[in-house]
C-alpha cells in the first residue's frame, strides 16, 4: 500500500494557471536576484546565444523570458538593427524585463504577454531562446513546434534545461525534502518540472520530434555560488515559487521545519570560500 497521499490526475491548465500566479508572487524578488542570476546563469546563456547564432542584425524571439536578463544579452549582441522580443506567461515578471530595458537605454526590445504553448508569431525570427524554461511547459511538444514555426528557414533554437536532479542538489534537495515532508508523490513520467529534460537523451528526442534538426547540445557545470546556505535558502524560498506550492499542504509548524532540515542538508556545500551548490546545466541548439 503507497504511504503518499492520493493526489488528482495532472491538471495542466490548473498547473500553468498555478505557475503564472507562482511567477507573479516571484516577480520582484528574481528581479532583486538579477547579480546572482546574471553569475551563475551567465555563461551558460553565452554558450546559449552563440549557439542559436545570436548576432548583429538578428531579429530573436525569447521565451519565459522573465525579468529579462538573457533579452538584454541577446539585445546587446543584436544591436540596433536587430530585435528581441521577451514573452512570459507572467505578466508581472514581464514587467521587469520592460522596465530593465528602458532603464538601460534599449530600442531595440519589446515586451509581450504569451503562453509559451500557444506562440501565434510570424515565422519571422532568426533565434528562438528560451532559458530554463522548456522544462515548465505541460506539452513541451506543442510548445517545441511552436518554436520551431516561429523561426525562419534555417533559424536556430536555443535552450537551457537542467540535468539530472542528482546533479543539481542546490535545487533537488529542497524539492526532495518537501517532498517527503508534504507526503507527496513522485513526479509522474512526462510531467513538467524542473529535471524532466535532464536524462540522456530526453531533450534531444524531444527536439527530434519537434522536427528540429542539427541539434547540438553542451554539458555546462554552473554552481551556485553564495555566501552561505543560509543565503542559498533564502534566494530558493523568494524566488521559487514551486517550493511553496509543494509545502501548502504543512501547517506553519512543518514548514518551518522542512525550511530548517533543507538548510541543514545544504550545509554539506559550505566551505572555506562560502556556498557553493551543484548544478548542471544542458545547453542546447538546433535549426528549424
Amino acid at each position: 500500500m503507497s504511504t503518499f497521499a492520493s493526489v488528482p490526475t495532472f491538471d495542466p491548465v490548473r498547473y500553468k494557471a498555478t505557475t503564472r500566479d507562482q511567477w507573479d508572487a516571484a516577480a520582484q524578488a528574481w528581479d532583486a536576484w538579477a547579480p546572482t542570476l546574471q553569475q551563475w546563469l551567465g555563461p551558460a546563456t553565452e554558450i546559449m546565444l552563440d549557439m542559436a547564432n545570436v548576432k548583429v542584425g538578428s531579429r530573436v524571439l525569447d521565451i519565459a523570458a522573465g525579468a529579462g536578463d538573457q533579452t538584454l544579452r541577446a539585445a546587446d549582441r543584436v544591436g540596433p538593427k536587430g530585435f528581441v522580443l521577451a514573452t512570459d506567461i507572467s505578466e508581472k515578471i514581464l514587467d521587469f524585463a520592460s522596465h530593465n530595458a528602458g532603464r538601460a537605454g534599449y530600442t531595440n526590445v519589446e515586451t509581450r504577454v504569451l503562453d509559451g504553448e500557444n506562440i501565434d508569431l510570424e515565422s519571422d525570427f532568426d533565434a528562438v531562446i528560451s532559458r530554463v524554461g522548456l522544462i515548465y511547459f505541460p506539452d513541451q511538444q506543442k510548445a517545441l513546434k511552436g518554436m520551431r514555426r516561429a523561426l525562419k528557414p534555417q533559424g536556430r533554437l536555443g535552450a537551457i534545461v537542467y540535468s539530472t536532479a542528482e546533479l543539481n542538489q542546490f535545487f533537488s534537495i529542497p524539492v526532495s525534502v518537501i517532498r517527503r515532508r508534504a507526503n507527496l508523490p513522485p513526479p509522474a513520467p512526462g510531467q513538467p518540472g524542473p529535471f524532466s529534460l535532464g536524462g540522456k537523451g530526453v531533450l534531444r528526442e524531444a527536439l527530434a520530434q519537434a522536427g528540429f534538426r542539427d541539434i547540438q547540445e553542451q554539458r555546462v557545470p554552473a554552481p551556485l555560488k553564495m555566501k552561505s546556505a543560509a543565503e542559498c535558502l533564502r534566494f530558493e524560498r523568494e524566488s521559487f515559487g514551486a517550493l511553496h506550492t509543494m509545502l501548502a499542504g504543512l501547517d506553519n509548524t512543518g514548514k518551518a521545519a522542512a525550511w530548517q532540515e533543507i538548510e541543514n542538508e545544504l550545509r554539506r556545500f559550505e566551505g572555506p570560500d562560502g556556498f557553493e551548490g551543484p548544478c548542471e546545466l544542458i545547453v542546447v541548439s538546433a535549426s528549424a
